[in-house]
């Protein structure tokens, strides 16, 4: 076997794809751009690099369809979760971990595998032939995505993902701020802890709606339209949607109870969660903002417990583009007018860390089993991975086409079982139960060579 596999983009999607590769015997180069070219939103040239968020979201392979899909990518050995682990945070019934440390493991993983090497520099083009396959992420290079939209005939999707601000924990006020996760979720008294909570009444509610509303926003250059993910949506847009959207989104105050006034239920809450194993840094949940520097300080300050808060980062904005996947991909993740190249990650239309780093597990052992002569076809869609590329590469309705997080919704149904509210949790434990089966089935007649 004598044929390299190459790989654009050492993000979540890139990086997994290699380490799949390798482990299978295949020759790996991935190609990545960064430090000499780097982006809005990356702080470093490592391979890895968590930009939006330091949370992989819920770990409950049970009961939620993302802790699913952790629970197949452990089996599958992969990277990105056996490193998560390693550089674990308290978040309650969430998966958060340390980045710095987190994108430094996955680097020097990739770095001492004996079949992997890494090229740094930009690839500005779509290759003739050989075996690729482009992760390169809602960051793709202009060049780079002007190659792919003149290839595929069709422009690329774009939306604007808002990046949430960073807070350092000893500017923070704890005689009005405390330690509880919501509903006390966690096994451990610090993931029960993990995050950090600023009531507000009713009156600093309003008038915190009042500054989102007024403060000066980035206004998007000429040519540019704002079509923004739900699951990423700015502040100030769900503010603009009604007064109350932000209390029954990421400031909702169930579950929680305020030591400094148990008698008194908060209007609104905003969370912190933990963003270093150190504790020192803390990002406000669901705080993605496209309001200016100044503003963002200006706003963020009337929160109580924040009122003289020191920022580590502010909030920002960058254009996140995707492809039309149930058009151009076919249901191994080819390109259909050139089918020696892939795509994985989050360029394909899928959202998140997990659900990025997932496809790429898939595109690096189908590129593999290629490559060793084989063939590997996509998990049944009754699995989380599968229910994802099913959906992705057509399942999907193409006109209206957005990038999509994992759900149950995506899964087929489970015959018999209770529908609605109160059916919920035997249904997702029927869906988990089937997927870790068939999972585990199609995983298991893949030797590793390594």
């Amino acid at each position: 076997m004598t044929q390299t596999l190459h790989i654009v983009g050492g993000g979540m999607a890139g990086s997994e794809a290699a380490w799949q590769a390798a482990q299978l015997g295949v020759q790996v180069v991935i190609h990545e751009m960064r430090p000499s070219v780097g982006t809005f939103a990356h702080q470093t040239g490592l391979l890895g690099e968590m930009v939006c968020s330091n949370s992989f979201r819920s770990d409950d392979s049970e009961q939620n369809a993302v802790g699913l899909l952790h629970w197949e990518m452990r089996a599958a050995d992969g990277l990105i979760m056996r490193t998560a682990d390693a550089h674990r945070l308290p978040a309650g019934g969430a998966l958060a971990v340390d980045r710095e440390p987190f994108a430094q493991s996955v680097t020097d993983a990739l770095m001492a595998h004996p079949n992997i090497t890494v090229e740094y520099g930009e690839v500005t083009a779509l290759p003739d032939d050989g075996n690729w396959i482009f992760a390169t992420g809602p960051l793709t290079s202009s060049t780079l995505g002007a190659a792919i939209a003149a290839e595929t005939g069709a422009d690329a999707l774009a939306f604007f993902d808002a990046i949430a601000p960073i807070v350092y924990f000893d500017s923070i006020d704890m005689s009005k701020a405390w330690m509880q996760s919501r509903y006390d979720k966690g096994e451990t008294e610090e993931e029960r802890t993990a995050y950090l909570n600023c009531p507000m009444d009713r009156d600093q509610y309003e008038a915190f709606i009042d500054a989102l509303l007024a403060a000066d926003k980035t206004e998007f250059h000429e040519g540019e339209t704002a079509s923004y993910f739900d699951g990423c949506l700015p502040i100030e847009v769900m503010a603009e949607r009604g007064r109350e959207t932000l209390r029954f989104g990421p400031m909702k105050p169930v579950g929680l109870t305020n030591p400094h006034a148990p008698d008194i239920k908060p209007y609104a809450v905003v969370q912190l969660r933990r963003d270093n194993k150190l504790g020192t840094l803390y990002n406000i949940v669901g705080f993605q903002t496209k309001m200016k520097y100044g503003a963002q300080t200006d706003v963020f300050k009337q929160i109580p417990g924040l009122e003289e808060a020191s920022f580590a980062r502010l909030g920002g904005i960058h254009r996140n583009t995707f492809l039309n996947a149930p058009t151009l991909l076919t249901a191994d993740m080819r390109l259909k007018s050139r089918p020696h190249i892939r795509f994985a990650g989050q360029i394909t239309g899928v959202e998140g860390y997990v659900e990025s780093a997932a496809m790429g597990l898939l595109a690096g052992r189908m590129a593999a089993a290629d490559i060793m002569g084989g063939t590997l076809d996509a998990p049944p869609p009754t699995t989380a991975m599968g229910a994802l590329i099913t959906h992705i590469t057509g399942g999907a309705e193409a006109k209206t086409f957005q990038p999509m997080n994992v759900n149950f919704g995506l899964f087929p149904p489970v015959e018999g079982l209770k529908g609605g509210r109160r059916g919920r949790k035997d249904r997702y434990k029927a869906y988990t139960d089937r997927a870790k089966a068939d999972w585990q089935t199609w995983l298991a007649p893949q030797a590793v060579a390594a």
